[in-house]
């Protein structure tokens, strides 16, 4: 059975969808909105609150550092400081780290380096993501694998085989893995998404979780994907998506990401399992929907009965229709009243 164990829950096919909010660097580099964040998360019912951690001195090449970066949402005048400004140092992800405790939500990061993994584990994180740009990062997957965390692996960009790739890479040193199909678009339109992937990847890789990292407007393919298999939901998360920063456009609010939650779990309880029957709440309203078969007009004794003897009404409270041909050629045992429900006893001969 496909399972995965986070920070004490339990992510298995049968289970609730484990929700991440993907809060990035919305938190614009303060503290204290990455607090509120974690707040107004915890208060949607989500399980996990996920930051992103880097290096940038060692991430970047000094070229791309020191490029100018100058638009609408820099924090910056180059690459480098804009980065740096929405990076958070070892003080803040601690008091962060206990400030989620205290809320009791679970908090980790995604590692884009080997430094920023080292980072991560040295705060004891209950797990570690690895964003889609480094699906083909072997040298990090062996890294990440080996600190003996469960790994959640972004796949947009990603073919088959790379995911095969990653896979095997990760699997040997670590089996706590979770692979999130994903399209490394920003926003990403429903057209492009390609969710029976998730299908793909349950038959390839039957002994591993797989999710959806979902960076659609909206929650709707996002319930698809739970349909489709997907037992991990990340999705970005801002307290408003018009502030300053690339990502808040299409990061859900929270009154989006407390009716994604609820809809995911909805949806668990109306996927049901797959024995198809009869409900006891079904029960009243078919009383008056269904049919019974019933005489259609003042039918003597002894009467054999014709097709157009028998009527077919409401309420079902007697033989239903598929009865009618078990019916028809059988002599009545007593006279019937029109309307009167026709029962196997009223008739001679066997049914």
């Amino acid at each position: 059975m496909r399972q995965l164990e986070i920070d004490g829950v339990q992510i298995h096919d049968e289970g609730a969808c484990y929700v991440i909010a993907e809060i990035g660097h919305n938190h614009q580099g303060e503290v204290e909105k990455a607090k509120a964040l974690f707040r107004a998360a915890k208060d949607c019912g989500v399980h996990a609150v996920k930051l992103q951690k880097r290096d940038n001195r060692t991430l970047f090449t000094r070229e791309l550092y020191e490029q100018p970066y100058l638009g609408e949402n820099s924090y910056g005048d180059t690459y480098g400081a804009h980065r740096e400004a929405l990076e958070f140092g070892y003080d803040e992800y601690l008091e962060l780290k206990q400030y989620a405790a205290e809320l009791g939500i679970t908090f980790f990061a995604t590692a884009f380096d080997f430094n920023s993994a080292d980072f991560l584990a040295k705060l004891e994180m209950p797990a570690f993501k690895i964003a889609s740009g480094d699906l083909v990062n072997t040298p990090l997957l062996k890294h990440v694998a080996s600190l003996g965390k469960p790994l959640v692996v972004s796949t947009g960009g990603g073919t088959m085989d790379d995911v095969q790739r990653a896979y095997d890479t990760i699997m040997p040193l670590n089996s706590q893995l979770c692979l999130l199909q994903c399209t490394a678009v920003y926003p990403v339109e429903p057209e492009e998404m390609n969710l029976r992937v998730l299908e793909s990847f349950r038959q390839k890789f039957p002994n591993v979780v797989i999710g959806l990292s979902d960076h659609q407007n909206g929650i709707a393919m996002a319930l698809v994907g739970y349909a489709l298999g997907a037992r991990v939901i990340e999705k970005h998360f801002t307290l408003n998506r018009a502030w300053r920063g690339t990502d808040h456009a299409f990061s859900l609010e929270p009154v989006g990401m407390k009716k994604l939650v609820r809809d995911l779990q909805r949806a668990r309880a109306a996927l049901g399992d797959d024995q198809k029957r009869r409900l006891p709440s079904e029960n009243k309203p078919l009383y008056k929907m269904a049919k019974k078969l019933v005489a259609a007009r003042e039918i003597p004794q002894g009467r054999v009965l014709t097709r157009a003897d028998v009527a077919i009404k409401s309420p079902n409270d007697g033989l239903p229709p598929y009865e009618l041909d078990k019916v028809v050629g059988r002599a009545t045992r007593r006279a019937l009243r029109p309307d009167e429900t026709i029962t196997f006893e009223d008739l001679d001969g066997t049914a």
